[in-house]
């Protein structure tokens, strides 16, 4: 199953997604009088977008904030115990390859997000808590070697990997409700090596980074 935790009652102020356990754990459910559910999604784009539809079909909360770990491309400025929040997001890998190159959806000619201006691979990420806001991707397949991490990052102008961001901020905007994303950084997201990563050290980042901005009412 994609969820594994239900979220709180319908008066919540701020729901937060995660995609796993480990980084769902000790948030609080209150914060300066605001109430917090929690939603674990599982991982993937999928399971975000039906946990995050699913919730919002319960409650309707001021904010919806994307919480968890990514990894950093090369060049970004980022390292491994390093937070930042999303200042776009951006479907990585969604579209189609070519002889001349990957073909994003503008180019196909569909819409992610149909209306008065439709909305192609890069989607805006209308709360931006932190002082450090930079471009976020989402990929199905995660980076794991230094050619496809220059490509991506040269495609998509992005800082920050992850598999689940666009799908919340996809979903969130369908549904018009305010939402943030917020990640640790737990890698670089090039060459695979997991002897690297500070994956504890990404969620502590992430989580205090996060319930720093809820007290403040930053989000």
């Amino acid at each position: 199953m994609g969820t594994t935790a239900e979220p709180s009652p319908a008066g919540s102020d701020i729901l937060i997604c995660v995609a796993t356990s480990l980084e769902g754990q000790d948030i609080p459910r209150e914060i300066a009088g605001q109430t917090i559910a929690v939603v674990e999604t599982g991982v993937g784009p999928v399971n975000a977008a039906f946990a995050l539809t699913r919730a919002l079909a319960r409650m309707r909360p001021r904010v919806v904030i994307s919480l968890g770990v990514g990894g950093a491309y090369p060049g970004s400025g980022l390292a491994p115990g390093d937070v930042a929040c999303a200042s776009s997001e951006t479907y990585g890998d969604l579209g189609a390859e070519s002889p001349d190159g990957f073909l994003d959806m503008q180019t196909l000619g569909f819409p992610v997000i149909a209306g008065d201006v439709p909305l192609f691979n890069r989607l805006s990420v209308d709360v931006q808590p932190l002082s450090r806001a930079v471009p976020f991707v989402t990929c199905t397949m995660c980076t794991g070697t230094d050619d496809t991490a220059a490509r991506v990052a040269a495609r998509t102008g992005g800082a920050v990997e992850s598999m689940e961001g666009a799908a919340i901020v996809h979903v969130a905007r369908l549904a018009h409700v305010a939402v943030a994303e917020i990640r640790g950084i737990s890698n670089i997201a090039a060459r695979r090596d997991r002897s690297s990563w500070k994956l504890r050290e990404a969620i502590a980042a992430a989580r205090t980074a996060a319930m720093a901005a809820i007290e403040d009412r930053r989000c």
